[in-house]
């Protein structure tokens, strides 16, 4: 039991949490459609392409709950993918939980942009896209609103996380979720 909150508190922070981690995700998902738009002829990412869906992905428990809540059943009969792919794989390279799939699984693939610093403290924009995407405008000259940026959304999940667990800021293998 998280001793900040103790079992009353935990209960109503419970379903508050839900409805804050799906107001998240809903709000990602709303602004990396316009992105997946404009990308959609160079995107590669569909059902049964899972390159990224690698073993060993962690989220902030924040996120894994969700995902307990909704897949009591999977968590607890179902089978995990073998090991070298993400647990929540199905045979044909499908997401089961694709509904409440954490962040990091919503934003993959898209073309991403962060801020990060060189040895002397210099920041620098960094951008990446997923190589088996197809070849299209570079992304280092793609305008920034057309790239996914790396940090908001993790400052939110960071507090959150901080605010359900302590300060702890523990963080859950997707594997580690099936009984």
């Amino acid at each position: 039991m998280n001793p900040v909150f103790g079992q009353t508190g935990l209960l109503r922070m419970g379903l508050c949490l839900m409805d804050t981690i799906q107001n998240i995700h809903a709000e990602i998902d709303r602004q990396t459609a316009p992105i997946e738009n404009i990308h959609a002829d160079r995107l590669q990412c569909r059902r049964g392409c899972c390159a990224c869906c690698i073993d060993d992905l962690t989220v902030f428990d924040v996120e894994a709950e969700p995902i307990r809540r909704h897949y009591p059943e999977l968590l607890t009969r179902g089978t995990p993918h073998p090991p070298g792919a993400c647990a929540f794989l199905d045979d044909h390279g499908g997401c089961r939980i694709y509904a409440h799939r954490p962040y990091v699984c919503r934003t993959q693939g898209l073309p991403l942009r962060w801020i990060d610093e060189l040895d002397d403290g210099t920041p620098v924009e960094m951008r990446d896209i997923c190589p088996l995407n197809d070849e299209g405008e570079p992304i280092e000259t793609l305008p920034e609103d057309q790239c996914w940026t790396i940090g908001p959304f993790e400052a939110e999940l960071v507090d959150l996380e901080k605010e359900m667990d302590g300060g702890q800021m523990r963080r859950v293998a997707l594997r580690s979720l099936f009984g």
